[in-house]
């Protein structure tokens, strides 16, 4: 992986397709996490979430990335983008909520990230 981080490679990705309400939740110092980090954001409809699932997927191969699994794409109501370390989460808002990720981990680290105007 060159200068850039994958977490700062995956948020660009978002953010480049306007997700919203971004979350880097560091999972480094949690003990028996499944992953280094969670990424969380929202998209406003199923063809949003898709459109930024897709910008993740461009952005991590440029920085020579594969995701080893990706599911949700058939609804994209929840699509869950596996990086080993990095774990990314795009959901639509009703269902971001509903699952409510962020807080699973309480001890964990919550980077908040800007939206893009």
């Amino acid at each position: 992986m060159g200068k850039k981080s994958l977490v700062t490679v995956i948020t660009e990705g978002i953010q480049e397709k306007k997700g919203s309400n971004i979350v880097v939740v560091d999972l480094r110092k949690i003990e028996g996490s499944i992953c280094n980090y969670f990424i969380i954001a929202q998209g406003g409809s199923p063809s949003q979430v898709e459109a930024i699932t897709d910008s993740i997927s461009e952005f991590a191969l440029k920085a020579g990335e594969k995701p080893t699994h990706v599911i949700g794409l058939e609804s994209c109501q929840w699509v869950a983008m596996d990086y080993t370390d990095v774990m990314v989460h795009i959901f639509l808002p009703d269902v971001r909520e509903y699952y409510d990720l962020e807080h699973l981990w309480e001890d964990a680290k919550l980077k908040r990230i800007p939206d893009v105007e």
